[in-house]
Order: structure tokens, then sequence, then C-alpha cells
């Protein structure tokens, strides 16, 4: 049995400086970005305020600078897929990170992507290879050995560019400061680490849309949905950096099944996009229903990426969301804070009463061996997040299929 010197040997960070770095990021950050000051999908700026006048195709959006943080994956590469062919994103880079597979396979897969986009000009970095204090557990039950459900294709000849993923966002978000939107749809590791690097840079990130979370229940284990499961410390960073964000969790992306007529759809496009997306979901259906699943595979990454291009996909509610980090059971489970949800809820209109406002964030009661008192993390509710918890799933079909496809 190993001990727990051991056990810390094995991650990144020690335990002591992953406290330490939590503390100066949430310091330094103290709610910089005023509390979650809009939706990240909302405020986008509408074309027409565009100092140049001019406009793009599409959904009239844009452009904007976008990191997008990923571990291909089946549904990532459909998003970064998706992501390169929208006008309305500046790629400034992709950052695959270890969680569906290992970093052996996502950072390929990710270099597969833009070389099957023609979007080599795209800069692709390798991230953590772990999450910060604990084993990688990966997805492979569900998106196969080679994370492309079993989809095979040539091995990339681009290369990654050398600098690290973490060190690449601190860069890039340096570069330009108040511009750049982290769409991240794998685990935060990445995210975390380059956080903890410069205390400074959440208070210089516009915002970050994520595919993660639930606040009804997970998919790996009953609390936890996967991408939080697989790094929680990392996920706590992040919902605590004062960064805006939106969360597109299992609230919503389990609405969003791919179907036959779907991959139909694609397999009758004649562009390289179009055939290796219906490659990999053909793949993905056949490997539920050999799996006995009643419904296809979800596009979860990729209805974060057009939630973020098509904002009316999705409807949001302001919540404080934390991450449960010390469970047994319950670790990676994102628990959501509303004084205008849940058994506690108030009449409509409340949302800014004073009363619902000091609604307490309370943290697990103590225990007899224990002289604390029940710790309040907040005194007041102040939302961290917006969380989609509706979504307009043919509006969100109609824009994946129709831009994989080549016919939007």
């Amino acid at each position: 049995m190993e001990s727990k010197s051991e056990i810390f040997r094995i991650s990144r960070i020690t335990r002591r400086q992953f406290v330490a770095s939590s503390a100066a990021v949430l310091a330094t950050s103290g709610f910089a970005n005023g509390a979650n000051a809009g939706s990240a999908l909302a405020e986008q700026r509408p074309e027409q305020d565009k100092p140049d006048g001019k406009s793009e195709p599409g959904t009239g959006r844009g452009p904007f600078r976008v990191i997008i943080d990923t571990d291909p994956g089946v549904d990532d590469a459909l998003a970064l897929l998706l992501a390169m062919r929208s006008p309305e994103l500046k790629i400034e880079a992709i950052t695959p990170v270890a969680g569906n597979v290992p970093l052996d396979l996502t950072l390929p897969n990710a270099l597969r992507m833009v070389e099957i986009a023609g979007r080599t000009d795209i800069p692709v970095a390798a991230g953590a290879r772990a999450p910060l204090m604990r084993r990688l557990v990966t997805a492979t039950y569900a998106h196969g050995e080679n994370g492309l459900g079993g989809a095979v294709f040539p091995e990339p000849t681009t290369k990654p560019v050398a600098t690290p993923a973490a060190e690449l966002i601190r860069q890039i978000v340096r570069k330009y400061p108040g511009e750049v939107t982290l769409i991240t749809i794998g685990p935060l590791t990445n995210i975390a680490t380059a956080l903890n690097s410069d205390p400074e840079l959440a208070s210089m990130v516009r915002a970050l849309v994520m595919m993660g979370g639930s606040l009804s229940g997970g998919n790996i284990t009953p609390a936890a949905e996967f991408n939080v499961y697989v790094d929680p410390e990392a996920a706590r960073i992040v919902f605590q950096s004062g960064i805006p964000i939106t969360m597109v969790g299992l609230d919503v992306t389990r609405r969003t099944s791919l179907t036959d007529d779907h991959v139909r759809t694609l397999e009758a496009a004649p562009n390289p996009i179009s055939q290796a997306a219906a490659k990999i979901g053909r793949n993905a259906l056949n490997h539920n229903r050999e799996r006995g699943y009643l419904v296809g595979p979800n596009m979860h990454d990729s209805l974060a990426v057009a939630g973020f291009l098509d904002p009316a996909t999705l409807k949001s509610r302001d919540y404080y969301v934390d991450v449960e980090t010390t469970g047994e059971l319950t670790a990676g489970e994102t628990l959501g804070y509303s004084p205008v949800a849940g058994d506690l809820r108030r009449r409509p209109g409340m949302e800014k009463d004073a009363a619902a406002m000091n609604m307490p964030i309370r943290g697990s009661a103590p225990t007899l061996a224990s002289t604390k008192t029940s710790p309040v993390l907040r005194d007041k509710f102040v939302p961290n997040t917006k969380v989609a918890v509706e979504v307009d799933s043919a509006r969100f079909f109609d824009l994946l299929i129709g831009r994989l496809s080549g016919s939007k």
C-alpha cells in the first residue's frame, strides 16, 4: 500500500502548493471581474459595434479571440471541427489536456482535426498529462481506445508548438488582455495551472465557457460530471477565480443526442470536414448500440461551442457554483446555490431583494471531534456562474450539422 507521501509525488504539485496557489489566485482576483459581470454568451459584441463596421458571415457576430482547451474525445473532435468552420471565432490556440484519453492521444487527435479542417495555422500546444493532485481517470469506455470511437485517421504530420499549453494560455491572454474567451471542453488542469502561475491572469480573461459540471447528477458517478470529476481541484480554482463563467453542463447537454439522420446528412456532404465528422459520428452511434444504449452519443462539447456562437441556443440562470473536492463518493460534484431555485426558492422578481441576497453559502456541519463551527464560505449570495438550464436542441443541431456539412 502506498504511503501518503508516495501518492502526493505522482501529482504535479503538492497539497500545500495547491492551497497556497489557490489562495493567491483568489486574493489577487478578488472577484475582479465583478462576480460574473454577465454571461459570456450574452455579452459578445454585436457585429455592428465593430470599429471597422465590417460584418462576418454566419451569425453576424465576432470575430472573437478564443482558446479552446480540449481532450479529444468524440464530441471534442466534432466541437473542434465546428469551431474551425465558424468565422465568428479567431482561434488563438488549441490546448489538449489528458482526460477522455491520455495526452499521448488527445494531442495527436487535436492535430488530426486541425489538418482535416485545413487550419494548421492554429497553434496546438501540449498540456497536462495528469490532474493537479490525482491519478488520471479516462473515459475510453465511451470514446474508444483511440479517443475517436475507433474511427481511424492518418497520423498527423503537423507538430505541436514547443511552448507548454499553460504558458501559451498565459502569453496569449496577456497579449490580448480583456479580449480572450477560454472555451474549455475537457478537465480544467491547463487553465488552473495557468492561473496558479500568474495571479493577475484571471482579471485579464474576458470570459470562460465550459462544458462541464451538472446540477442534476453526474455521468461518471451519480454526483459528478466527467470533466470536473477528473480534476476537481482544478475546477475549484477556476470557479473561484473571478473569471465570468458560463457552465454548459449535463443539465442541457443530455438533450443533444446524435441520430442516424444527423450522420446521414454528414455522410452525404462531400467536404473533408463533413466526412470526418460522419466517420466519427457513425462509429460513436454503433458503439452506443453495441452497449445497449437507447440513444446516440450526446454532443456535450459541441453544445458549449454552439452556445458561444449563437447565445439564443441556451437559456441560463445565475448560481454560485462550487466544487466538492474531499468527498469519498462525491468528489467532482458541482453544487449550485441560488435564492430563487431549489427548495428555498422565492417568488419571481426577488433576485435583487436584500433578504434573498443574504443567503449564506455553507460548508459541511462540524464533526463531534472538531471544535470548529460550520463554515460559512460566503456570507451572502453572489453569483459566479451562468448555468445553462434550457437548450433549443433543434436550433443547436441546425447549426452543428449545417456548419460541418457545409450547408451553412
